[in-house]
């Protein structure tokens, strides 16, 4: 009896615990905060804080069996080595270093590290064709409405934790891949590195949004949610302490192996080395086709959209993007400009004027393609519209004065409200150029945006040009981030912004349904953000829709794996029968040192009007002399009107004579004599056996 006591009393020894099990079947460890004891596993990769274990514990799935190690002590890293089998006891922790991001199970304080084996063989897991496929529509089961659906944050990975589907959410693939070793086959990458050296690839497996270039475009998927493509996936810093490559959107590299983690806000990969480019996608971006074509010059309107990022008068960029205008925007009639500064750029004086960036800039375009500009704007209030402090970012124009006119010009200030009016049956502003609404507090420290009413001066017809740079998606979550949709910075904000905007092109087409009009510029949100398009989709279409661009080409910018469209172009039903439109991507296909702006310029070509036609000549199908053609006689069924179109054939042909010159009229006297013999047989009517024409 004592004995048995005794028993009892004696520790009990711990039971193993498998990985599997430690990172259970969620986002978060049962076993978190606990220690855990006899955790086995291959040793796959190590790093300087640490080493990465595996085992095929989960009953063959290639999920929830590898771990991370936490470990800073050289004795500790010393004890263990690549293909080496250990057996360690640990606790077990969720780390992440900010409340933002996604939690990364790690075991820390590793002790007891018995090595059972070495020398093993460490292979990895094939994320590609011939292996394992990552999701491709959603990241998680949390985004109701998808991604970029409103409102935001409505709740956190962390605190929901729901059951891992890999095959489904790109978010559930890539966690159960925690701590596993890699191999990404034929990685291609989709964007430019990060000042880290961290770039973005797709592998060879299938993918959604793929565009001609090779990146990865924001798409709608076939479950009709925006698509932000979860399959791509980050590599990160190599273990072994070498340089990622310099690479830009198409560049291939090889295959790469590496371990599968969490950092920073995004699932990555860290690869054992550095990866090596194979080639470079080099194909230039070619000029726009979308000119003015010289038989319809009257009804054409071509337009241009550029984000000129921070641009002031000794810019070093200004004279790349004023080529970039000749050069490859083939100056458009009208140019819709972004991100124009004061004139003394960041430097916060209190000077709000941009006339001598303009001119200069204007100026440059002159001497690069003989093209002179006028220009249009309106200067903010101090520092109050965004943007690099001191800056002063505005809107602008640039048009062609020789083909368009600011009808009846009249210069709002920073604070007037322009207003459309009707003027005796026409559409008018009370301030050309104005703003719209710039009191409300919708714009607090945004770009207003800046209306102008044109004249086409070949045509006569107006357009209403409204140039827009919505709020900054400043504050954005991750992506791949805990809030659950995504924080889309400001996003309320831009939704208000819109509907100002929307409600201003209502007022216009209340006066006149048929008229001109185009909102384009920098709206800072992609198009598959319907809450805050579906109020200007009322009136106005993206132009995009109309020209019938593919989705996957829609896009001007590259954040993240997402090739995206930040700048659109809507326009009225006047012109979007025939509305053409191209990308230019000459910022975002070349190395990141080569870039002008961070944004691609955009060509549009509308009719503002139909090009009056002459009706074709018609064709002869009587009796046909030079120029002149006989008249169709009238048919008949007796002698008297027999002799009245017989009488018609004789009367016309004197108009012959004066018709048809000479000689060519002599041929006149040859229908006469056909006149002469149709009056001869109306005697067959005395018979009733004429008619109803003449043979």
């Amino acid at each position: 009896m004592i004995t048995a006591t005794l028993l009892l009393l004696l520790p009990l020894a711990a039971r193993a615990i498998e990985i599997s099990e430690v990172q259970g079947n969620t986002f978060l460890s049962p076993y978190n905060g606990k220690t855990v004891t006899g955790v086995t596993g291959l040793v796959t990769a190590n790093s300087s804080s640490g080493f990465y274990l595996s085992s095929n514990s989960a009953g063959g799935s290639p999920y929830g069996n590898a771990i991370y190690v936490y470990s800073t002590s050289k004795t500790v890293l010393a004890q263990v080595a690549v293909g080496d089998i250990v057996s360690l006891n640990g606790k077990v922790q969720e780390y992440r270093s900010s409340v933002d991001y996604l939690f990364l199970t790690e075991i820390t304080s590793p002790t007891n590290i018995t090595k059972l084996s070495s020398g093993n063989a460490v292979t990895p897991i094939v994320i590609g064709a011939e292996g394992l496929h990552p999701p491709t529509q959603q990241f998680t089961s949390l985004d109701v409405g998808g991604p970029l659906s409103v409102p935001n944050n409505v709740t956190q990975v962390s605190t929901a934790n729901p059951t891992l589907q890999p095959d489904k959410y790109g978010f559930d693939f890539w966690e159960g891949l925690s701590g596993q070793l890699v191999k990404i086959t034929k990685p291609t990458a989709i964007a430019y590195p990060n000042s880290f050296k961290d770039f973005w690839v797709r592998g060879d497996w299938p993918v959604t949004g793929l565009n001609q270039r090779g990146g990865l475009t924001i798409t709608t998927g076939s479950d009709g949610l925006p698509d932000m493509n979860p399959e791509a996936i980050i590599i990160g810093a190599p273990l072994d302490g070498t340089n990622n490559p310099d690479v830009w959107m198409g560049s291939t590299v090889n295959d790469i192996v590496g371990v599968a983690t969490y950092a920073f806000g995004f699932y990555r990969i860290l690869p054992l080395t550095a990866p090596q480019v194979i080639a470079h996608n080099e194909t230039s971006q070619a000029p726009t086709t979308l000119t003015v074509p010289t038989d319809d010059a009257n009804c054409t309107l071509t337009f241009g959209d550029y984000n000129v990022e921070n641009m002031t008068w000794n810019s070093t960029h200004l004279p790349l993007a004023a080529a970039q205008i000749g050069d490859y925007l083939k100056n458009p009639d009208l140019v819709f400009l972004q991100e124009i500064q004061d004139d003394t750029g960041p430097t916060d004086d209190g000077v709000v004027s941009s006339n001598k960036t303009l001119q200069t800039f204007v100026d440059a375009i002159a001497a690069h393609s003989g093209v002179t500009y006028s220009f249009a704007y309106i200067a903010p209030e101090n520092d109050k519209d965004g943007g690099q402090p001191g800056g002063n970012i505005r809107t602008a124009f640039l048009y062609k004065s020789d083909r368009l006119k600011l009808v009846d010009p009249n210069f709002g200030g920073a604070l007037d409200k322009t207003e459309a009016v009707n003027k005796n049956g026409t559409i008018g502003l009370t301030f050309n150029p104005g703003r719209i609404e710039p009191a409300n507090e919708a714009w607090a420290a945004t770009r207003k945006p800046l209306v102008a009413q044109f004249k086409s001066i070949p045509s006569g017809e107006d357009i209403f040009a409204i140039n827009v740079h919505m709020s900054s998606k400043g504050g954005s979550s991750s992506v791949h981030g805990n809030a659950r949709p995504p924080v889309n910075g400001v996003v309320d904000k831009r939704i208000a912004q819109v509907k100002l905007l929307a409600d201003f092109v209502g007022s216009i087409l209340a006066i006149n349904v048929n008229v001109s009009v185009i909102a384009s510029g920098d709206f800072n949100e992609y198009g598959q953000t319907g809450a805050v398009f579906d109020s200007l989709r009322v009136h106005l279409e993206d132009i995009d829709e109309a020209a019938g661009i593919p989705p996957t080409e829609r896009y001007t910018y590259v954040f993240d794996m997402n090739s995206q469209q930040l700048d659109h172009a809507f326009i009225s039903s006047k012109l979007q029968k025939g509305a053409e439109v191209e990308h230019l991507h000459v910022n975002n296909w070349v190395k990141y040192s080569a870039r002008t702006s961070d944004h691609d310029p955009s060509v549009s070509r509308v009719k503002i009007c139909t090009p009056h036609v002459d009706p074709p000549t018609p064709a002869c199908t009587t009796r046909q002399i030079g120029s002149w053609c006989a008249a169709r006689l009238p048919t008949f069924n007796n002698l008297a009107t027999c002799a009245a179109a017989a009488a018609q054939c004789w009367k016309d042909s004197f108009t012959c004579y004066g018709a048809v010159p000479f000689p060519q009229n002599t041929q006149c006297a040859s229908y006469q004599t056909q006149c002469i013999k149709d009056s001869a047989y109306c005697a067959k009517c005395l018979t009733g056996k004429c008619g109803p024409s003449f043979p």
